[in-house]
């Protein structure tokens, strides 16, 4: 799973990572981000990468009661191809949901102990994500996101057995594009991140 996720990289910088021609969104860097809160998120709109906000607990279109999404903040790669809350933000709502790195708990005999995660390269990535928005009693749009996760890799899998999926650089275009015809080209995406190409370590990194 990832129910936490690291983002303090320079806005100019993830402008330029994600090639990111319009700013929508209120950037808020963090250590310790969790759902319920509203993200960065890069989507492909009318040609253009927009940076957006998104609060992190998908709510489908359909749901009556908005509270779903606070047990929706993770879509399970295997599984959202055919589940009714993510299945249609899968075929045409993906986004990028930029982080620096996450976190994992290890379950010990008295209680679970912390590690964070991130690239090698000490880069901003983007998690796989999808987005939807729901429509208030009031008629007020509720935009909102989740974060897919697949098998975790050789380095996490001693402390977790799921992670989030990380998205190549040479795949984000494809992933955000709507016009993508074959799941199938998807679902490749969707693997485990090269565990030689990321670093762990003990402990939650302290607020800047």
């Amino acid at each position: 799973m990832c129910g936490r996720f690291i983002l303090l990289t320079d806005l100019s910088v993830i402008v330029e990572s994600f090639r990111i021609g319009q700013v929508a969104a209120e950037y808020k860097p963090g250590t310790n981000i969790a759902p319920g809160q509203q993200i960065s998120a890069v989507i492909r709109d009318e040609g253009v990468n927009k940076l957006v906000d998104f609060q992190w607990g998908l709510i489908p279109s359909w749901a009556k009661d908005p509270s779903i999404g606070n047990r929706m903040f993770n879509a399970r790669a295997e599984t959202i191809a055919e589940k009714p809350s993510f299945r249609e933000a899968f075929k045409r709502r993906r986004c990028l949901i930029v982080a620096d790195g996450f976190y994992e708990w290890q379950k010990m005999e008295k209680g679970k102990k912390p590690f964070h995660f991130s690239l090698r390269s000490a880069g901003p990535f983007g998690f796989a994500g999808l987005y939807e928005t729901w429509m208030s009693p009031e008629n007020k749009p509720v935009k909102t996101c989740t974060i897919i996760t697949t098998d975790a890799n050789d380095l996490l899998k001693p402390i977790h057995d799921r992670m989030p999926v990380i998205v190549p650089k040479d795949k984000e275009a494809l992933w955000m594009d709507p016009g993508v015809p074959d799941p199938r080209e998807l679902a490749a995406i969707l693997k485990p991140y090269p565990a030689k190409e990321m670093k762990m370590a003990e402990g939650f990194l302290p607020a800047p």
